[in-house]
């Protein structure tokens, strides 16, 4: 079992940057690769980016670039840094846990709470 949550969420004007951070408590998140998604009102969730239990990504094309996923093992903690944001970028994004680095949500069986990421003209 894992539990997520997420955190570094805010409101920020186009161009600047953010960090999220996904607090993971269970003894597997170490070995689980984890996810980054955002979504919005009326809209399927969305990939964004992943990483595997030892460090390979992967990115969504409109992040590619910009974004950055990473994770801390031994603190039970996964980040996505967020450059150079859009005002496309605003969503809710949302960090899952799951047996294998996918783009597929379905793949992922646990998900946080998700933050809030504003971005302003």
């Amino acid at each position: 079992q894992v539990q997520l949550v997420e955190s570094g969420g805010g409101l920020v004007q186009a161009g600047g940057s953010l960090r999220l951070s996904c607090a993971a408590s269970g003894r597997t998140f170490s070995r689980s690769a984890m996810g980054w998604f955002r979504q919005t009102p009326g809209k399927e969730r969305e990939f964004v980016a992943a990483i595997s239990w030892i460090g390979i990504t992967g990115y969504a094309d409109a992040v590619k670039g910009r974004f950055t996923i990473s994770r801390d093992n031994a603190k039970n903690e996964g980040y996505l840094q967020m450059n150079s944001l859009k005002v496309e970028d605003t969503a809710v994004y949302v960090c899952a846990a799951g047996a294998v680095t996918t783009t597929n949500p379905d793949d992922y069986a646990y998900w946080g709470q998700g933050t809030q990421v504003t971005v302003s003209s």
